[in-house]
């Protein structure tokens, strides 16, 4: 069924599909009753997890970038994420990079996206999660917040729009992720680079510690980093004793893709790769960090999850947790049920 309601939506624009569906199921879920009962329809198996401090009904999350303003998390909690990653947040709203920004691969079950870190700001982000708690007490559904910098702030300023973005979001959000590994952003991974990770982290830490109940602090970080690069990644994790990573980001590879795909991309141009032809070398990547920090810090794997054996594969290279985002558009609603069913 949702394949050719899939295959009819793939006819048009996709960022225009995207809110357009959403919305759709936000109505819904307005609707008296439909919303239990969707709830009951999707409702995923109980495979509780304990992470970072925070107890997680299910491994499966989403992944930043899907609901970058905290507009659709009764539709996400109905759908049975275990997590929802809002964002990517910045301190001032903004709009983006020029559309049309994201494109389908769909004989990869691949995207490609160049969005920009388009959002309304860390202010209206953080007063529609607080509404969304004060309706939604009984929730257990885990919300983090995926953090970065204004466009126009120059790098070595940078630091300051995530401390500004933490602060703000802190109260609302239960665990937050450093995001300097998007290709959207101009020179946004120079900052993957250690003195300037450090410099992020360490005023972080430092506000974070005044707060009574300190949030966990995570790092996202691309797959197409040098092994010296992850490395040092691996070293600062354990240095400053950061609470997680996430592997991986989109990637500007095009490696792996069909001559169908590769045409379409040339067409398409710049923007981050995901979905199917990202598996791979997220998991190589995943694996990496898991052997050299010797298991101790917990690892999120994202990139290329389709299935439950994707899922797994993550589980397996030294994850915890996993997240989806390619995957639930082509495989809809249901991805979160199926994949912990599948797990179970």
């Amino acid at each position: 069924m949702y394949k050719t309601i899939r295959d009819f939506l793939f006819r048009f624009d996709a960022e225009k599909v995207h809110g357009l569906s959403m919305q759709s199921f936000k109505i819904a879920c307005g609707v008296p009753g439909l919303k239990a009962l969707l709830k009951q329809q999707f409702k995923p198996a109980e495979l509780p997890v304990n992470c970072f401090g925070l107890h997680f009904s299910n491994p499966v999350g989403l992944a930043a970038g899907f609901d970058k303003n905290a507009t659709y998390l009764d539709i996400l909690d109905v759908l049975g994420f275990g997590h929802v990653e809002i964002g990517t947040v910045t301190p001032l709203p903004q709009a983006g990079n020029d559309k049309p920004r994201l494109f389908r691969l769909p004989a990869d079950k691949a995207i490609i996206n160049r969005m920009g870190f388009n959002n309304d700001g860390m202010n209206i982000v953080s007063t529609r999660l607080k509404a969304w708690r004060n309706r939604n007490t009984d929730s257990r559904m885990i919300v983090g917040g995926n953090i970065g910098k204004n466009k126009q702030t120059p790098n070595e300023e940078a630091w300051t729009d995530y401390v500004k973005s933490f602060n703000a979001l802190h109260n609302e959000v239960d665990y937050f992720v450093v995001n300097v590994s998007s290709p959207n952003t101009p020179g946004l991974r120079e900052l993957q680079e250690k003195d300037a990770l450090q410099k992020i982290f360490k005023a972080l830490q430092h506000d974070n510690v005044k707060y009574a109940r300190p949030k966990p602090l995570l790092l996202k970080i691309a797959p197409d980093l040098t092994e010296g690069q992850l490395s040092d990644i691996c070293s600062l994790a354990l240095a400053l004793k950061l609470d997680g990573l996430v592997a991986t980001n989109t990637t500007i590879s095009r490696e792996g893709l069909s001559d169908i795909s590769r045409t379409q991309s040339d067409r398409i141009g710049a923007g981050g790769l995901s979905g199917r032809p990202l598996q791979n070398k997220s998991n190589e990547v995943l694996k990496f960090l898991h052997e050299h920090t010797g298991g101790n810090i917990p690892l999120i794997g994202s990139g290329g999850i389709f299935t439950s054996a994707d899922a797994k594969q993550k589980l397996d290279q030294g994850a915890t947790l996993v997240q989806v985002w390619t995957g639930f558009i082509y495989e809809g609603p249901g991805i979160v049920k199926k994949i912990c069913e599948g797990l179970k």
